[in-house]
């Protein structure tokens, strides 16, 4: 930890260098007595078996020992007190037992010893510990195989970074208590700053202009973006990702102009209706919505033909979708699908007790008996 006036730092530095560093003083360390301990090793090798099976023979003088002892115990005993007798029997077969298992884990030790190196063999162990780098650096040699060696010889080591002159203070404390000083230069290296993919700036670019920041933010997370680091965006870091692209925020207008897009609330208070509705009739159909992306909240484009779908009452012309069904024969599908082409003409009443969509079919009657109509046209 690192304390910065009031603040503490985690401190944090490369670990490739100073593990060269502390490797490089243990293998000068250790080398000069590796060709030693490899000769310990061979000399050892068939030692350490001749003393196992010196082990397990002297077992088997016990166990034959035991046997015997058995053995004279029950030969000694009175016949006519059987159940002593029987007591004796049972300990003599449990000391023969013993015996022959002896007998055999000792039989099977001396067909299992190792053979004894060749001189070709001999001389490989020792051009190994002569040449322990080789070794420590060899791709079959594990980084737990190192670490362990370097605890065989080292209890701790303290690191202490100077900054300024980006150097590693290294204070190596060997086994017994020798402290060992190493200065490691660092690396001067810049992780690359993480940026927000150009997609996600245009489109927060393209979303300022019709929403402020919070509705921005919450599109973002129904698509699924994140900032640059993998965080879900919020109110918040959609104003740090504006500011930082230079991306003016959202500024609603007071006075809203004939043909311009405004959101579903702004439009029906201009309206007079309720947001719902309005709503209702973009996902509908009836009315044209707009988004920047999807996922966005609709938008409509306030003019004289969006005004001109509402009424107070139903206007002279107009029916309900019921009475244009019965009267062109068709389903409300088709009646309803006929609007959205804008084949029909509809109006919106909604005041009053005849809420609800008008379907206009005055020049749909006049033309049931022209016979310029075309097959298939409006009947």
């Amino acid at each position: 930890m690192q304390t910065v006036g009031r603040l503490e730092y985690c401190q944090h530095v490369g670990g490739v260098r100073i593990d060269g560093a502390v490797a490089e003083k243990f293998l000068a360390a250790v080398t000069p007595a590796a060709v030693e301990a490899s000769l310990l090793a061979i000399e050892q090798f068939d030692a350490d078996h001749d003393a196992t099976l010196a082990q397990f023979r002297r077992d088997i003088e016990r166990a034959k020992y035991n046997a015997q002892r058995a053995e004279r115990r029950y030969r000694a005993v009175d016949p006519e007190n059987r159940l002593v007798a029987r007591g004796l029997e049972a300990e003599w077969e449990l000391a023969l037992q013993a015996l022959n298992t002896a007998e055999m884990e000792l039989a099977n030790r001396e067909q299992s010893r190792p053979r004894k190196l060749t001189s070709d063999e001999r001389s490989l162990i020792l051009s190994l510990g002569k040449d322990i780098n080789r070794v420590w650096s060899a791709p079959t040699t594990s980084d737990r195989d190192r670490k362990e060696l370097l605890r065989t010889m080292i209890d701790d080591v303290t690191v202490k970074v100077d900054r300024q002159s980006d150097i590693a203070h290294l204070a190596l404390r060997w086994k017994g208590g020798l402290l060992t000083d190493i200065d490691v230069s660092l690396k001067r290296t810049r992780r690359p700053v993480p940026r927000t993919d150009e997609e996600t700036v245009d489109l927060v670019r393209r979303l300022a202009k019709f929403h402020p920041d919070p509705i921005i933010a919450s599109i973002l997370v129904r698509q699924g973006r994140n900032t640059a680091t993998g965080l879900p965006f919020t109110a918040h870091r959609v104003a740090s990702l504006r500011g930082h692209w230079g991306i003016p925020c959202f500024e609603p207008k007071n006075e809203v102009e004939d043909g311009e897009c405004m959101s579903i609330e702004a439009a029906a208070r201009e309206l007079d209706i309720a947001p719902s509705t309005l709503h209702r009739w973009v996902t509908e159909g009836f009315v044209a919505g707009e988004q920047a992306t999807p996922t966005a909240p609709w938008r409509v484009r306030m003019n004289d033909d969006l005004r001109s779908r509402l009424a107070d009452k139903t206007p002279e012309g107009y029916v309900t979708v019921r009475q244009a069904m019965q009267r062109l024969g068709v389903s409300r599908q088709t009646i309803l699908q006929r609007v959205k082409s804008g084949e029909l003409k509809v109006v919106h009443v909604y005041r009053g007790r005849e809420k609800g969509i008008r379907i206009q079919l005055l020049t749909v009657e006049s033309d049931l008996f022209d016979d310029t109509i075309p097959p298939g046209g409006a009947v």
